[in-house]
């Protein structure tokens, strides 16, 4: 690496340096930004104001018409191209040809296009393959801008000239993206860094091309009927995210916010800031050597499973959709790389995106409702999630949901992926009113996006079924009334305890990295005698009484058969036998209660005392003291119809002459 800094004069950025810097910034701290989850929900970024752009080129019709004239007539030409493929049979011929001609398009119009042909390249739904491979291209590797701006910018946020900030900075731009470029540098210090500068003129561009995209959408919404998605909102978000992007010091606290909430996982990393060579234009954190996950014969030549780095990323990603709602909504190849100690390095945190906590539980209530094929509840589930309005007529809904489903869960669910499940989708969200939220948008592209780079790298790659363990977990310890409803949901049908259910919840939680058996256990007791856990207390007494009476029933056959043969009775006369109790169920509730007690041994963290320590806590609350008595009375109770048939029906000598006179023990009990 040559360390070059070019003395050239700057005066031919200056044009370019001013548009960019009449955007207003924020003072550069490492301590703005989110800082715990109720922040991270409502904290959005201040930067993009559609009112106010809206005002701005209100007036300037000329600029705003030459724009759209600009972006409008290549896009026509290029529309006008495919419909004349399509009328003389060549679009299969011309189809290569087309999507070099897109990305080349895309590129031309500038870095909001190019961001919109990034989404686009993750959507394997929408774009043929030819297409989705030259769209891949757009995430790197785009032309650089002269060194002479990238060095004004420099000195400018850092307040000094880049030669007496860095020791080295490379000759050339390693990377070259729609925002920016990177160079690779080395401080005084001795740290290797990556020094991240912004294009020139980005915010007035982008602000421009904001602007007619949210008129079109604005037209395409009052004008297409069928159109029930708020394009407006979809716009807003799209464009408050690159806005983001433009602000290098939000993306440092976004990285710093990232690291606070998932690096204590021990396979995930995160660059660090060095805040005193950062600014709004210029970026600059800790250099990471490593290897794009989809480059299989280098990460396999480095003795790294990229099988495992990918499920590194499906644990991370599900703890940031559905546990802390912050979430990183670019995970293209290019910024998850594979580090030759084997962990996996997060990069590019400009763009970032927000669940709510309502939204999150609504979204593993929805897993659960799909699971359990309740489509009704899975219909509801869409109007908590936004995608429907409260007044909407949900049967008819109901009714395509169980269609769609019944035949994607023909197989197991963990079979399924992502994508397969939002195509089911599409043709029922666009056949009935479902409004798409904004939000919804930036997910998808998230998992799809990781999901293509886990098939890339093993085509055999379940996503959900390594989801599994993370949902179970949370379903077994969040103490949220949602998943407490959602857990009884999945474990209870029509008054029937599915114990299967049950084990495959343990089986799978204890293979989750993070899951405390005895946390799990805690939750359940402190549920299980609440209020809500009510229902629950009556079925376990229910099974209890059935387990326990059949024990003891077990035990007096046996007693009974060998007092018999002790006296030389048939063993099989009326006496020893019990044809009026059916113990398949109760013998069976025991086999599984010692399948789910020898899972639970075989669970990390499992400790004995603990659980006689619970157990002790547990047997002096008043809740357990009224269950014991209810499990007692009811053991009584057939106790003493058992006896009453046995001894006092059974013997009596109308029904040893007329067994249809004894008395049936249902009408005793």
């Amino acid at each position: 690496m040559t360390p070059v800094f070019d003395a050239t004069d700057p005066k031919r950025a200056t044009i370019e340096a001013r548009a960019v810097a009449e955007d207003v910034s924020a003072p550069v701290s490492p301590n703005q930004g989110p800082t715990d989850d109720e922040d991270i929900e409502t904290y959005r970024s201040p930067h993009y104001d559609p009112d106010a752009i809206d005002a701005a080129y209100r007036g300037r019709w000329w600029a705003v018409l030459q724009r759209a004239i600009a972006v409008l007539w290549p896009c026509f030409t290029f529309a006008f191209a495919i419909w004349r493929d399509r009328q003389s049979n060549q679009v299969k011929r011309n189809e290569a040809r087309r999507a070099r001609q897109l990305r080349e398009l895309l590129t031309q119009l500038g870095p909001a296009f190019i961001k919109v042909g990034q989404a686009l390249s993750t959507r394997p739904d929408l774009v043929p393959p030819v297409y989705l491979e030259e769209l891949t291209q757009l995430q790197d590797q785009l032309p650089a801008f002269p060194n002479e701006i990238a060095y004004r910018f420099i000195e400018e946020e850092l307040g000094d000239r880049p030669e007496n900030c860095f020791a080295e900075l490379s000759e050339k731009p390693v990377a070259a993206a729609s925002l920016g470029q990177v160079y690779r540098g080395k401080l005084k210090t001795g740290e290797a860094v990556a020094v991240k500068v912004q294009r020139p003129g980005l915010t007035e561009q982008i602000t421009l091309d904001v602007y007619i995209m949210r008129g079109l959408a604005k037209w395409a919404m009052k004008n297409v009927k069928r159109l029930r998605s708020n394009l407006v909102a979809i716009t807003d978000e799209f464009a408050a995210r690159i806005f983001e992007e433009m602000d290098y010091s939000q993306e440092g606290r976004n990285a710093e916010q990232f690291a606070k909430l998932y690096g204590s996982m021990a396979e995930i990393y995160v660059p660090k800031i060095y805040w005193q060579y950062t600014g709004k234009r210029v970026l600059t954190m800790e250099w990471i050597s490593g290897t794009k996950l989809t480059n299989l014969k280098e990460v396999a030549a480095q003795g790294i499973d990229a099988t495992h780095l990918v499920d590194v990323g499906v644990q991370c990603s599900l703890r940031q959709l559905l546990e802390h709602g912050f979430f990183h909504a670019d995970p293209h190849p290019g910024n998850l790389l594979a580090m030759p100690n084997g962990r996996l390095a997060y990069l590019d945190f400009g763009m970032m995106s927000r669940v709510k906590k309502y939204q999150r539980y609504g979204l593993i209530e929805a897993v659960v409702h799909m699971v359990n094929r309740d489509f009704a509840r899975l219909a509801e589930d869409y109007v908590k999630l936004e995608f429907l309005t409260p007044d909407t007529n949900l049967e008819p809904i109901s009714q395509a949901l169980s269609g769609v489903f019944s035949n994607a869960l023909g197989s197991s669910v963990s079979e399924l992926n992502f994508k397969n499940i939002t195509d089911q989708l599409s043709g029922v969200m666009y056949e009935y009113p479902f409004r798409v939220p904004a939000y919804y948008a930036l997910i998808i592209r998230s998992l799809v996006t990781l999901e293509g780079i886990a098939i890339n790298v093993d085509p055999e790659f379940k996503v959900l079924s390594k989801a599994y363990p993370y949902i179970a977990k949370r379903l077994l310890t969040d103490p949220a009334p949602e998943l407490r409803a959602s857990l009884q949901d999945l474990l209870f049908r029509e008054g029937d305890f599915r114990w299967n259910r049950l084990e495959n919840l343990l089986r799978n939680a204890k293979d989750s990295a993070d899951y405390d058996l005895n946390e799990g256990i805690d939750r359940a007791a402190e549920f299980l005698l609440s209020e809500r856990g009510e229902f629950i207390r009556q079925q376990v007494a229910s099974r209890l009484v059935e387990a326990i009476d059949a024990a003891g029933q077990s035990a007096w056959r046996s007693l009974l058969d060998n007092w018999g043969k002790f006296l030389n009775r048939n063993p099989g006369s009326p006496a020893s036998s019990n044809p009026g109790t059916n113990s398949s169920d109760p013998r069976e509730t025991l086999e599984r209660l010692q399948r789910i007690w020898q899972l639970l041994q075989e669970t990390p963290g499992f400790d004995s005392m603990k659980l006689l320590q619970l157990a002790a806590r547990i047997l002096v609350r008043p809740e357990t003291q009224q269950l014991g008595q209810q499990i007692a009375g009811e053991l009584a109770q057939r106790a003493i119809a058992r006896l009453i048939r046995e001894v006092l029906v059974a013997r009596s000598p109308q029904t040893m002459t007329d067994p249809k006179a004894a008395v049936p023990i249902a009408a005793l009990r």
